[in-house]
């Protein structure tokens, strides 16, 4: 075996992700209007945001620190050497991880550029797209063995 998955490590920020998507579900549910008329609003769902990608970006770095000669530190870099490995498919790494891995920089340097219209746009179209790296993440938990990895 190559290296073992620490569970202790990942299935608190999977629980953390899945609570962070559960919150800009209801912040998307609300009307354009309702979003932003309060910047409460704005700021817990940039918040929210680059708290979930920060956790599927970290879970993919440990992930992939247990996989030979994949050990990578940025964030797009990251997504682009999951899909070379196989941990998810391989466009879904070139096109949604990427632009993921993009916006969270944004979000963390550029957070003032962000507009209303922008954030709520994307809780309410593209965070749908987080879910699947779960679902990846997921495969990987209960068939380590593809990937040569146990858990421990």
């Amino acid at each position: 075996m190559t290296g073992k998955i620490k569970t202790q490590s990942v299935v608190p920020r999977i629980d953390g992700i899945n609570r962070d998507l559960e919150r800009l579900s209801k912040l998307a549910n609300l009307s354009f209007n309702e979003f932003r008329n309060s910047q409460d609003n704005i700021a817990l769902a940039q918040f929210y945001l680059r708290q979930a990608l920060e956790g599927i970006f970290h879970i993919g770095a440990h992930i992939l620190s247990r996989l030979n000669g994949s050990r990578s530190t940025e964030y797009k870099e990251i997504a682009r050497n999951l899909g070379i490995k196989g941990v998810v498919d391989k466009n879904y790494a070139e096109t949604t991880l990427t632009k993921m891995a993009g916006y969270r920089n944004r979000l963390t340097h550029f957070y003032a550029e962000i507009t209303d219209k922008e954030i709520y746009r994307i809780i309410s179209k593209d965070v749908s797209s987080l879910a699947i790296f779960l679902r990846y993440v997921k495969e990987l938990l209960d068939k380590p063995s593809k990937f040569n990895l146990e858990l421990e």
